[in-house]
């Protein structure tokens, strides 16, 4: 009989009240029991406590903090199951999707992560892109970053004990920073179904500041290699100057 693992979903939230109840609901709507999902509150000023306080499955904290990254290691260090990720307070999972990832990790005790596809919604949650299909591996990443599926990844915990926490001196990537690592160091399987949704939108922290995000990348980029891909670069510099 295989094992049953207990999944611990980290959730950094700061003033999305519009949003965070559909990642609440996301996830206490999952048809697998063994869910533990934190969130990490940064002291909001709008009605997030409120609904916070509406679910009694979740455990939550709010208080200041430094910064999406420091949220989401707070978190990190409450999560108790074998299994962890992030979802973001204005994204949400598919149905029905952690049983799946569940399988896999109680079947293959060899892998270490877990991915599978992605679907970019809008506020409104209608569909802008549809990434399915696509396989991801180290050198594809280093080479484009936008492939990252940060919602849709899990993987054990004990990885972060071999590669460390996610880096609080990122503001905007610190995901593609973790997810090169992942890549390049542990085993993984990629699931061929939707794990989750991501909002899109002009408002979101990574629209608002292309140009920091662009240097990040680069910074990120650089400590793994000290070739840049012709195309990559050309596209860093007209997000630069978008």
């Amino acid at each position: 009989m295989n094992k049953i693992l207990t999944i611990s979903i980290i959730t950094p939230s700061f003033n999305h009240s519009d949003f965070i109840e559909d990642t609440i609901t996301s996830v206490i709507n999952q048809d697998y029991e063994y869910i533990e999902h934190i969130v990490v509150d940064g002291g909001s000023t709008d009605s997030t406590i409120e609904i916070l306080k509406k679910y009694d499955e979740l455990k939550w904290i709010s208080e200041k903090d430094n910064g999406q990254a420091s949220a989401i290691n707070k978190g990190f260090r409450m999560a108790t199951g074998e299994i962890v990720s992030w979802l973001n307070s204005d994204d949400y999972l598919a149905p029905n999707s952690i049983t799946k990832v569940a399988k896999v990790f109680a079947e293959k005790p060899e892998i270490d992560f877990v991915y599978g596809d992605i679907i970019y919604v809008n506020k409104g949650k209608s569909t802008i892109e549809e990434i399915i299909g696509e396989k991801i591996n180290y050198d594809k990443l280093l080479r484009n970053p936008d492939i990252v599926r940060q919602p849709s990844t899990f993987w054990r915990k004990s990885v972060l004990d071999k590669i460390g926490y996610i880096d609080e001196n990122l503001e905007l990537v610190m995901d593609y920073d973790f997810f090169l690592k992942l890549f390049k160091n542990f085993s993984f399987e990629y699931i061929p179904v939707t794990l989750s949704y991501y909002r899109e939108y002009s408002d979101t922290k990574t629209s608002k500041q292309n140009r920091k995000q662009v240097m990040e990348i680069l910074k990120v980029i650089s400590g793994h290699t000290f070739f840049f891909s012709p195309k990559l670069l050309w596209k860093l510099i007209k997000r630069y100057w978008q």
